[in-house]
C-alpha cells in the first residue's frame, strides 16, 4: 500500500513538472504597456495667480453684481451691501445663496471680518459658508480671539477643529479654498458614503479630507437630523456681523 502511495505521488508530480515545462514564459513587459493616452486630459487654463479664476469656473461673485447668481434666502433679490468689489452682510436681512446648484466642487471664496473689533469669542466677525446649505465651515474672526476650538475660523462647525489657527488680524482678507465631495445615500436615507471635505485657509491645510457625521447643527447631534438630499446651493451667513466677500469662483469636479 505504501508502495502504491509512492508511485501515485511520483507520477502527479512528474505530470505538474512537465505541464510547468510546457507553459510558456511571460514575455518581459514594456514600457507602453501601462501607458494610457485616450481620452486625453482636457486643457485647463489656470489664472493668473492662485486666487485667480482658471478658465472652467464659474465666477460666482466678481465685485459688481450680486443679483446674477445669488438670491436670499425666500428666492428674492438679496440685501447686502456691494461696494468697492465686496459684498458684506446687511445685518437681518438673512442669508444669501447661489441660484446654481452643486454636488462635488472646489470652491474659492475670500473674506474680511470687520476692522473695528467688537465682541468676542462667537460673536466677533461671524459668518459661515453653509455647502449644499447644510455643512457650514465657519467664518470667525480668531486673531487673538479664543472661542470653542470646534467652533473657530475654519472648523466644520461643532464637528472638526480646525488643525490649526491660520486667521489674519481683522480687516485684512483671507481665502478659503475648499474641496468638498457630496454624499451618497442608501435606500433607507442613510449615508451609504458621508460628506467629505478638504478646507485650505490662506493657504494653510486646516480640514484634511474629513468626513462629516451629518449636517451642522447648533444644538443636537448631526447623526440624528441626516436626511437623503441632492445638488444644493452655497450660501453664505447672515449672523449679524459686517463680514465682506468677495472673488467667489466654483469648479464642478
Amino acid at each position: 500500500m505504501m508502495r502504491k502511495s509512492i508511485l501515485v505521488f511520483a507520477l502527479l508530480l512528474f505530470s505538474a513538472v512537465g505541464v510547468m515545462a510546457q507553459t510558456p514564459e511571460r514575455p518581459p513587459m514594456k514600457p507602453e504597456m501601462t501607458e494610457i493616452w485616450d481620452p486625453e486630459v482636457p486643457v485647463v487654463t489656470p489664472g493668473e495667480t492662485p486666487v485667480d479664476a482658471p478658465s472652467d469656473a464659474i465666477v460666482l461673485f466678481d465685485g459688481t453684481d450680486l443679483s446674477r447668481e445669488w438670491t436670499s434666502q425666500d428666492g428674492g433679490k438679496p440685501q447686502w451691501i456691494v461696494e468697492d468689489g465686496a459684498v458684506t452682510v446687511k445685518r437681518g436681512t438673512g442669508v444669501i445663496k447661489t441660484k446654481r446648484v452643486f454636488e462635488d466642487f472646489q470652491l474659492h471664496i475670500e473674506w474680511r471680518s470687520p476692522s473695528e473689533v467688537v465682541g468676542e469669542s462667537q460673536g466677533r466677525g461671524n459668518s459661515g459658508v453653509f455647502l449644499q446649505e447644510r455643512y457650514e465651515v465657519q467664518v470667525l474672526d480668531n486673531y487673538n480671539n479664543r472661542t470653542y476650538r470646534n467652533g473657530q475660523a475654519g472648523s466644520l462647525y461643532k464637528q472638526y477643529a480646525p488643525q490649526v489657527n491660520a486667521c489674519k488680524a481683522p480687516g485684512e482678507w483671507q481665502t478659503y479654498d475648499i474641496i468638498y465631495t457630496a454624499p451618497r445615500f442608501n435606500d433607507d436615507g442613510t449615508y451609504f458614503t458621508p460628506p467629505v471635505v478638504t478646507v485650505l485657509h490662506n493657504g494653510v491645510l486646516v480640514q484634511n479630507n474629513v468626513k462629516l457625521r451629518g449636517p451642522t447643527e447648533y444644538i443636537g447631534i448631526p447623526e440624528y437630523t441626516v436626511t437623503e438630499h441632492g445638488p444644493g446651493s452655497i450660501m453664505l451667513q447672515d449672523h449679524g456681523n459686517p463680514v465682506s466677500f468677495r472673488n467667489i469662483w466654483i469648479r464642478e469636479l
